[in-house]
């Protein structure tokens, strides 16, 4: 039974939070970032699979998340409600709870897919040339959205809180507490599955020295597109994941800054760490969150030592100050991260007994 500690441990505390979120113990404001910090696990996790595992540099994922956010929130909309856009619902709205994880799998895949656009001509290139892509990359999915007007444009894409609330009205639950859970074991099982199979031996030997993978007989850009692919269309479920959290979806908020929270996830928990990944995308979320509480108070204290002038007033904005100084700290005097390439298990090896992946 050892060897099922792991997945006992992450069922109990799922069935917790759940209960937590059912019975009002957890207020909507900590039930929303208690799933945030699992759409962030997700998007860091899938991210880690590139940059960590493989090697290589991507520096725009937000644009894969976009991809799945408007292809969840469009597939959502069509399949359980009545739309200007699409008409009457495909399934209905009694059929949202069943048939939502459809909605998430077509997020998935057209990630996937404009995952594979990118990496067919990025990984005929060499060094950073892929960072250079990815970037492009970004700005060009955000542009072709912003440029749809049928899907909103500029002014963004609503109606996937009728989706929440028709899956409420058949069974009152948590739900996107519920469908984070699930995504984030679904995307956690699947890379470690992958890392350990001969696929991800693949990876790790293209991280290692591609030059000599490919005299061993790895098709390096095989493997190479592949992983690109599964962590492209993992972003894009958290995306799906993120849009219907919110209830509107705007193109904006997966710019560049979007990719630049996932890249500091990676970089803190450490390149190659599943567990560490996790670990720093906790910590990461927490760090946001209390933001919105520190700055105001700064504000007070500032002005009460009259080291801000009158009128004058930090914002939010002075979050994308620290979290790039927080990147820029950790390159400096923790570059590994937390765990740099290790899991748990490697710092403490008593766990190995118990938290093993089944």
């Amino acid at each position: 039974m050892q060897r099922y500690a792991l997945n006992a441990l992450f069922c109990a505390a799922a069935v917790v939070l759940v209960v937590l979120a059912q019975t009002g113990a957890l207020d909507k404001y900590m039930l929303t970032v208690i799933t945030f910090m699992g759409i962030n696990c997700i998007f860091a996790v899938s991210l880690n699979l590139v940059n960590g595992y493989m090697g290589e540099f991507s520096c725009g994922h937000g644009g894969f998340m976009c991809v799945g956010a408007y292809v969840g929130s469009l597939l959502s909309t069509a399949f359980f409600t009545n739309s200007k856009l699409f008409g009457p619902a495909l399934f209905g709205p009694e059929l949202a709870p069943f048939l939502f994880p459809l909605a998430l799998l077509g997020a998935g895949l057209a990630a996937a897919l404009f995952g594979l656009i990118v990496a067919l001509p990025s990984f005929h290139t060499r060094d950073d040339y892929l960072a250079i892509i990815t970037i492009a990359a970004n700005y060009i999915i955000i542009s072709l959205v912003e440029n749809i007007d049928a899907i909103g444009g500029p002014r963004g894409f609503s109606g996937m809180k009728k989706v929440v609330n028709a899956m409420s009205d058949v069974a009152d639950a948590p739900w996107m507490l519920i469908w984070t859970i699930i995504g984030l074991f679904v995307c956690v099982m699947m890379i470690y599955r992958l890392m350990t199979s001969t696929y991800g031996k693949g990876i790790s030997a293209v991280c290692q020295n591609e030059v000599a993978a490919e005299i061993m007989g790895v098709n390096t850009n095989r493997v190479k597109i592949m992983a690109f692919m599964v962590s492209s269309g993992l972003a894009g479920l958290s995306g799906a994941l993120y849009a219907h959290v919110y209830g509107y979806v705007n193109a904006q908020a997966f710019n560049i800054l979007k990719s630049t929270e996932g890249l500091v996830m990676v970089y803190l928990g450490g390149m190659g760490s599943i567990s560490g990944v996790l670990m720093a995308a906790v910590a990461f979320t927490l760090l946001i969150e209390s933001l919105r509480f520190v700055i105001p108070w700064l504000n007070d204290i500032l002005h009460a030592v009259n080291l801000l002038p009158v009128g004058y007033e930090l914002s939010q904005v002075w979050k994308w100050v620290i979290i790039p100084l927080v990147l820029i700290l950790l390159m400096q005097f923790r570059p590994e991260g937390f765990l740099g390439n290790r899991e748990l298990t490697h710092v403490f090896p008593r766990l190995r007994r118990w938290i093993t992946f089944r």
